[in-house]
């Protein structure tokens, strides 16, 4: 009988520093030296120089080895937080007349591209195709109602992943269908879809991949605003 003992079944799995680091491993590195920048834990020759290895980094852990003495590198990630919508907008607060209409009549019409999107739009399809995308939209309002009314035609809503978006409406021997979309950042756009479907379609829905960078854009000018103003001390 052979008592010897099995060699021990060796993890083949490497450890997470030893994973090669991603795009959004070094956004996430490079976010927390910014803000040590901005509160003064590292002077500008410092963030300078562990940005640069940033760059130059290839697996997790060495990316680790710039934000190791830091605070910010040390607290758990904690999951985003549900922000209520904002209550609908009163009847006083979206205006009589839209700020612009969208008309397809036996024909085709589209809204889309980098556009500034108003507090009421309207969308009329009668024999015919509507598409609005807003995904690239300038948003100068939080809040947006679209008007939607489809008869033997089609319309068509694309959104930005990180808005709210609700739909209030229905069909008659047609299809009312808006993906119900809550946002994590407070001051989302909200979007509200109304709209009635007779013997057509309307359907309102993310498009995957495209975020409000105007929002993105609000939290980089805050940091921005305090890293000069740790620059000018």
């Amino acid at each position: 009988m052979d008592l010897e003992k099995p060699a021990p079944i060796q993890d083949a799995s490497p450890r997470v520093s030893e994973l090669r680091a991603s795009d959004a491993d070094r956004d996430r590195v490079a976010d927390i030296l910014r803000e040590a920048l901005a509160e003064g834990r590292l002077t500008a020759d410092e963030h300078a120089e562990r940005v640069e290895g940033v760059l130059h980094a290839k697996t997790v852990g060495e990316l680790e080895v710039f934000i190791r003495d830091l605070p910010a590198a040390h607290r758990a990630p904690t999951a985003p937080a549900y922000t209520p919508v904002p209550p609908r907008p009163t009847p006083g607060a979206i205006p009589a007349d839209a700020d612009a209409n969208v008309v397809a009549v036996f024909s085709s019409a589209m809204r889309r591209g980098r556009w500034r999107a108003g507090r009421r739009l309207d969308a009329y399809s009668v024999f015919g195709s509507v598409e609005i995308d807003l995904s690239e939209a300038i948003f100068e309002y939080q809040q947006v109602v679209i008007k939607a009314v489809s008869v033997f035609g089609d319309v068509q809503i694309r959104v930005p992943e990180n808005v709210s978006l609700r739909g209030t409406g229905g069909g008659v021997l047609g299809n009312f269908e808006v993906d119900t979309l809550d946002s994590v950042e407070s001051d989302a756009p909200v979007i509200y879809v109304d709209g009635w479907a007779v013997l057509g379609n309307i359907e309102a829905r993310a498009k995957r991949g495209k975020v409000v960078a105007d929002i993105l854009d609000r939290a980089q000018r805050k940091v921005d605003k305090k890293l000069r103003k740790h620059l000018d001390r």
